[in-house]
């Protein structure tokens, strides 16, 4: 989960593990990028608006390392317009959620990442 918003993320990390699932949260795509490296996740949710580097160019940072070309990566955004949605997949993203999101949404999401398709 990377989020410049520490309790949104905090939160979403500590959601999902109650589900049993494995996370690991950075709050700028920096230490996203140290945090991937050394964990290799299969699954990322990434905020667009981040400082600096934005979601978009860590998508794209994030399929460069070795081991993660095929991370399925979740748009996680306060940007929800059709222009956005499109924006994200043709920037690789598997999938766009629009904030506040339904934890039933991400759940499904983290049930089933290898699915392809473009949520709402």
């Amino acid at each position: 989960m990377v989020d410049d918003n520490e309790d949104g993320a905090e939160m979403l990390s500590i959601a999902l593990g109650q589900k049993g699932h494995v996370t690991r949260t950075a709050f700028d795509a920096a230490t996203a990028l140290q945090v991937a490296a050394e964990f290799a996740p299969d699954l990322a949710f990434l905020d667009i608006g981040l400082p600096g580097i934005d979601g978009y160019e860590l998508a794209a940072r994030l399929r460069r390392l070795p081991g993660l070309q095929h991370i399925h990566l979740v748009a996680l955004t306060g940007y929800g317009q059709a222009s956005d949605r499109r924006k994200s997949r043709d920037a690789g993203f598997d999938q766009h959620l629009v904030k506040p999101v339904d934890f039933s949404l991400v759940d499904e999401v983290v049930r089933e990442p290898r699915i392809r398709r473009h949520s709402s």
